[in-house]
């Protein structure tokens, strides 16, 4: 079912891809800017730097005084925020329509005159503003630090993506004012980002008000390609066994999986849809609703570009349960997949729900900027958001099992298990 968003694009002098969705349904606008620049780019002594920026993208430029750029769009009825991700950083509002040339200026303001605020102060600040997070979303929080164990173990060092967005502390604090500098001045340009208007403007008066903000601004030196990542399934099994003050016992699996934007990788990821996901997934139904060892089971895939994705599932076991009961009937759900394949009533049920998740996202004119953004920037062609459906209803019950044949196996992974100390244990 194809569908019709309007996508027009229009590529500055100096290089910024710009982006509109004219939608006049509601008075909403959403700006929606993606930088090419994740953690896969950082180099080994520099990670943790795009994080970093997201910290403090938002904490001054040239004409911008520190604190106000939050507050400004807020007075103006904005919500905004930030992400960093292995492959990209995004910043992103939306507010009423009147706000459009508030939101413009403010993010051509800190793309083209960040570094005017960022001195040292400034950033001994925000680094410990990230070591705060770090302790609480990573350190201090049950099962925080998971997935930075995994993709330890599931990539070799050196690997884009064997680090995580937060990156190393260490890192952070040899980091000079003048390698935060030169970090912003290879990656954040004009010509390394794409920006997205989406909601209540015509065409026309978006792309002049982007060239109003954004056209004087300098383009950067092409920045250097990230590291190629490319490597193939996990072909032996990885273990990391914590004993740490957690409610529950835990295991998390992670499996390599083809790189995003391929029949592969969707053919994977309905693979662990249709083990995982809601309450029809074979590990629901076979480990909470009828055998009951656990509390919960979830799982699913994380695409990424860099010549691998990767995917998760993930048990919590039920209270008197042994773990290795919950890891045993993961293991054989997961190697009768692969055996068996799936039944095309279980294709039928996971691609209807992609194809709801999917709607639901495009439903907003923020989400629908955010995968315009990421179409554009990752794939250089924003209107894939129109066809998506199609590509996941394309897949066929044969390539999930040879999917997951070859990608989610018993014998190809890496996993996490934590077991509660006995003192939580007794305090239960």
């Amino acid at each position: 079912m194809p569908l019709d968003y309007p996508i027009a694009e229009q590529t500055l002098d100096n290089g910024l891809r710009v982006v509109v969705s004219s939608d006049r349904a509601v008075p909403i606008v959403a700006v929606n800017l993606w930088y090419d620049v994740g953690s896969r780019h950082e180099p080994p002594g520099l990670t943790g730097f795009a994080h970093l920026f997201e910290h403090l993208m938002f904490q001054g430029s040239r004409n911008v005084a520190s604190g106000q750029h939050f507050s400004l769009l807020e007075t103006a009825g904005a919500s905004l925020n930030a992400s960093t991700f292995f492959d990209r950083t995004n910043y992103f509002e939306s507010l009423p329509s009147g706000g459009l040339d508030l939101a413009l200026w403010l993010e051509a303001d800190r793309m083209g005159y960040l570094l005017d605020a960022v001195n040292q102060e400034n950033l001994d600040n925000q680094r410990d503003v990230v070591k705060e997070e770090k302790r609480q979303s990573y350190d201090n929080r049950p099962y925080g630090d998971s997935y930075e164990r995994l993709v330890k173990l599931a990539f070799p060092e050196g690997h884009p993506y064997a680090h995580m967005t937060i990156g190393s502390m260490a890192d952070l604090d040899a980091a000079s004012v003048e390698d935060v500098h030169a970090f912003f001045r290879k990656y954040y340009g004009p010509n390394n980002a794409v920006l997205t208007i989406v909601g209540d403007v015509s065409e026309a008066d978006a792309f002049d008000a982007a060239k109003r903000y954004f056209g004087h601004l300098q383009a950067i030196p092409t920045p250097p390609p990230a590291p190629d990542g490319t490597i193939g399934p996990i072909t032996d099994v990885l273990r990391d066994d914590v004993t740490s003050d957690v409610p529950s016992d835990l295991i998390t699996m992670m499996f390599r999986l083809p790189v995003d934007g391929t029949p592969e990788l969707d053919a994977a990821g309905l693979a662990l849809d249709i083990l995982a996901a809601g309450q029809s997934g074979r590990l629901n139904r076979r480990l909470v609703r009828d055998e009951q060892i656990a509390q919960s089971v979830s799982g699913g895939a994380l695409p990424l570009i860099g010549g691998v994705s990767f995917g998760t599932l993930t048990g919590i076991a039920s209270d008197g349960v042994d773990l290795q009961k919950v890891e045993d009937a993961l293991l054989e759900e997961i190697e009768k997949l692969a055996i068996d394949g799936a039944t095309d009533d279980e294709l039928a049920t996971v691609q209807a729900q992609a194809e709801r998740d999917w709607l639901e996202q495009l439903a907003t004119c923020a989400g629908r900027a955010d995968e315009i953004s990421h179409y554009a920037l990752l794939f250089g062609d924003p209107n894939r958001i129109n066809t998506r459906i199609d590509q996941i209803q394309a897949v066929t019950v044969d390539q999930i099992q040879a999917a997951a044949a070859k990608w989610i196996r018993a014998s190809g992974r890496v996993q996490v298990t934590y077991r509660r100390t006995e003192t939580s244990g007794a305090q239960e």
